[in-house]
């Protein structure tokens, strides 16, 4: 890790029920930074909240909230667009709601480009058959629409329209959830091998342990949208918080057949155990 790219200190979502994202601090280099927990633990809204699109009537909050230099807590429309796409770009977890199914492949991909960059038709069209390489590709994948493609092509789309403008902070919000196990250590693996080559940073989210494990250099463990544990991503077999632990021994596997997982005890205060600032 050298330069910060995201500055993330005393961050808050709240909604009018519930606050969602309490009291979150962390920091992104040039990195790759997992951020891992169930279903509602505040993944998903953290990574919202770096891209601006928290909808009402849900606000956002912090002492400090920076994505390379812009200040997200005063940055107008104008703003958020210059830095969307060129800056900071997102991964969703399905194509099938994700991608426009009217349009093509192309239409889409030369979209994001005209919307943030200045290039002639030519241009674009250099980029698109680049970034379509980069993400392994073949050309006819242009023509069709997104209810012509499979799982690992539809996601292998999205990822090539976040990083046609050469993003310099990447979040993928759990890309590989909708894929089987071969497809999805193949996405990761490509995710990562973009990463290295662009000097990318990256924001993983995700459920699964063992590929955060593998792919990332650090994680950060969230529980009712708090952060309670905080490692090197290859010290996960070894963590000793009780819910981190408890999160990595509750996979199924051939070994735990016919045999009763762990169960996470609620009645714990996890954010006792840790206070949540990293």
């Amino acid at each position: 890790m050298t330069e910060t790219r995201v500055q993330v200190s005393g961050l808050n979502i709240d909604y009018p029920a519930a606050r969602v994202v309490k009291n979150l601090s962390f920091t992104l280099g040039n990195e790759r930074l997992a951020l891992v927990g169930e279903s509602g633990s505040g993944k998903s809204m953290t990574a919202r909240a770096l891209m601006g699109l928290v909808r009402q009537p849900g606000k956002v909050s912090a002492e400090e909230l920076n994505v390379l230099g812009h200040d997200l807590r005063t940055l107008q429309a104008k703003g958020w667009q210059n830095l969307r796409g060129n800056g900071i770009a997102m991964v969703l977890q399905d194509p099938r709601y994700a991608l426009n199914p009217v349009k093509t492949v192309l239409s889409q991909l030369d979209e994001a480009l005209t919307l943030h960059q200045r290039l002639s038709r030519k241009q674009r069209l250099e980029k698109i058959h680049e970034v379509l390489r980069a993400v392994e590709l073949e050309p006819a994948v242009l023509q069709r629409y997104p209810g012509q493609l499979s799982g690992g092509m539809g996601q292998r789309v999205m990822i090539a329209i976040a990083l046609v403008n050469d993003p310099k902070v990447l979040i993928a919000d759990e890309p590989t959830s909708a894929l089987d196990a071969k497809l999805r250590n193949q996405i990761l693996e490509l995710l990562v091998a973009q990463c290295e080559q662009r000097h990318m940073a990256m924001l993983l989210i995700s459920h699964d342990l063992p590929l955060v494990a593998q792919h990332c250099h650090r994680v950060m463990v969230m529980y009712q949208g708090e952060c309670v544990d905080a490692m090197p991503a290859p010290a996960l077999p070894d963590a000793q918080h009780p819910y981190t632990r408890t999160l990595w021994t509750c996979r199924p596997g051939a070994e735990t057949y016919g045999t009763m997982l762990p169960t996470l005890d609620r009645r714990q205060s996890f954010s006792e155990v840790n206070d949540g600032r990293r």
